[in-house]
Formats: structure tokens, sequence, C-alpha cells
């Protein structure tokens, strides 16, 4: 009788913790059979950590003009005849260590775009929340806004808001203003893709049960709409963010190199192509070359997230 008796075999626990569902989803079993992903994923992280140790790992900060020697002015790569330690990719015409001023360069380049990003984001969110939920001559204002906005490029807007900005702050601004510029330049840029995705995600939602039930137990509309509407419209927003960083990152690129960007005294990558631009038909190519492969590889690297991300996130491709 013992022996017939057959043991239940104990049920697969479900993971508990945020990080446990995350590593059991579908969405990291998309990411680990995507090599290309993965290779994508590695490059952006290294850029990213390379961005936060600029100063631990460059040989100097090309920020600090005493640092710079203009006897070291336009040396090519190591790895030719005139080169010397310790710039690895040569100098620009101020004596600077290219290496180095890439990866700061990549500091500014990523924080303009991660702020920019985050900024067109909270207003798109705000504005499509608002227009979705409130409906009526609300949605109709923001929406026909959004249309206007559309009819015009991204970088036309991004100027436009950059120079009635820097008309009213005036010319001469220092280098955190300027900052500060680019991204609000960059944010409302970008916002209305935000908007309309949250606001017809908004339109669907509304009309469910669970708002519903959260309207006759009294709960005010910005609770309904941030608490509970919010969380279920954040997959399509994620994948919005993701692709936009890449854009907003060659934005502000496209400023810098325009002239309307981060100064030479606080070069980004845009500003540092500008710069090697000058000096590229007499000979010293490395000064344009180098930025220009680094601003490439980060922005195919984000696309190629934002790609991966989209697919993984669609339930039709599930």
């Amino acid at each position: 009788m013992a022996e017939a008796m057959q043991v239940a075999p104990a049920p697969h626990s479900q993971p508990t913790t945020w990080a446990g569902r995350f590593f059991d989803s579908d969405v990291w079993a998309s990411f680990k059979r995507s090599k290309l992903t993965m290779a994508a994923a590695f490059l952006t992280f290294v850029f990213m950590a390379a961005a936060v140790l600029a100063g631990v790992v460059s040989s100097q900060d090309p920020f600090d003009p005493a640092q710079l020697d203009l006897m070291n002015s336009r040396l090519p790569p190591i790895w030719d005849a005139e080169g010397l330690m310790p710039f690895i990719l040569g100098t620009d015409e101020q004596g600077r260590d290219i290496f180095s001023a890439i990866l700061y360069g990549l500091r500014i380049s990523l924080a303009v775009g991660i702020l920019g990003v985050a900024f067109s984001a909270t207003l798109g969110i705000t504005l499509g929340l608002v227009a979705g939920y409130v409906g009526g001559t609300v949605d109709a204002i923001i929406m026909r806004i959004a249309d206007v906005q559309l009819t015009f490029p991204a970088i036309l807007i991004a100027l436009l808001v950059d120079g009635v900005v820097k008309s009213v702050l005036g010319g001469q601004l220092d280098e955190m203003t300027t900052l500060s510029v680019l991204v609000f330049s960059i944010g409302l840029s970008f916002w209305v893709q935000y908007a309309r995705t949250v606001r017809g995600s908004v339109m669907v939602e509304k009309n469910k049960d669970y708002i519903a039930a959260a309207r006759l137990i009294g709960l005010p509309a910005p609770v309904i709409m941030f608490r509970h509407v919010l969380p279920n419209v954040l997959g399509p927003v994620l994948v919005i963010a993701t692709i936009n960083l890449a854009l907003a990152i060659i934005t502000e690129a496209t400023l810098s190199f325009l002239g309307t960007g981060m100064p030479e005294t606080m070069p980004s990558l845009g500003t540092l192509i500008r710069i090697g631009n000058n000096y590229l038909f007499s000979g010293e190519w490395w000064i344009v070359a180098f930025p220009g492969i680094a601003l490439a590889l980060l922005v195919l690297a984000i696309n190629l997230l934002g790609d991966w991300l989209r697919d993984a996130l669609n339930p039709k491709l599930r």
C-alpha cells in the first residue's frame, strides 16, 4: 500500500521579487536568445561606464587649461611614427588628448540625452494622460498643438527653442546654463510621441472595470491617472524612450556641430566633431574620425536595444 502511494511533486514557486520576475520573464528569455542585442547592451554599458569613470580612465582633464600643452597639439595616434604616449588616439589643436576628450564628451552627450528624454517623457506622459482621461476640449487643444509640432522636424524645433531661450537669457551663457538650454530644447522636440501614444492607451484603459471601480470609491482623477492608468501604459513608453535617447544624442551632436550647442571649453561629441572638421582636409583626420566613430557606435547600440525592446514587448511577436 505504501509502495503504491506517490508523493505529489512540490508546486513550482513563483518568484516574489521584481528581479526574480524579470529573470523569469519572456523579455529576459528574448534578450538571451539575441546575440546582437547582448552585444549592443554590452557596448552601451561600456560607453556609460567610460563616461562615469572618465576622471579615472582618462590621462588628462581636457576641460582644465592647466593640463594642456600647445606643444602637444595635433599629434597623430600612438601607432604613427610621430605619436607620443599617453596620447593613444592623438591630440587636437589645443593639445587635448582625443581619447580623454571622447570620454568626457560621452559624459556630456549622455547627460544631455538622458535628461532630455526624461524631460520630454515627463511632459508627454502628463499631457497624454490628461488628454486621454479628460477628453473634450482639453484633448482637442493638446492634440492640435501636437499635430502642429509634428509638421516641423525635431532639429528645427530644437534650433528654434535654443535660439529663443538664448536670446532671452543673453548670448553669453556659462556651460551649465547652456547644458540646461539644450536639455529644454531637446525635451520640447520629442514630447509629442509620448503624448500621442499614452493618450491612445489611456482611452482604452479608462473604459475598463478597474477604472470604474476606482471612480466609485471616490478616488480623484490625478490618483487614478498616475497610480492606476499609468503603470498599464508604460510598455510602449519604454520603447519610445530608448529610441528617443539615440535621437536626443544625435540632436545634441547636431546642435553642437552647428555651433549652437556645448562650447569648446566643455565639448560634447558633437563639439569635438565640429572642431575636428576644421582640420580634416589638412591631414589631421584623427581629430574628427574617433569622436565620430564613438558617436556612431553609441547611437547604433542604443538603437539596437530599442528595436529589441519593441519586439520583446510586442505581444503579437511572442
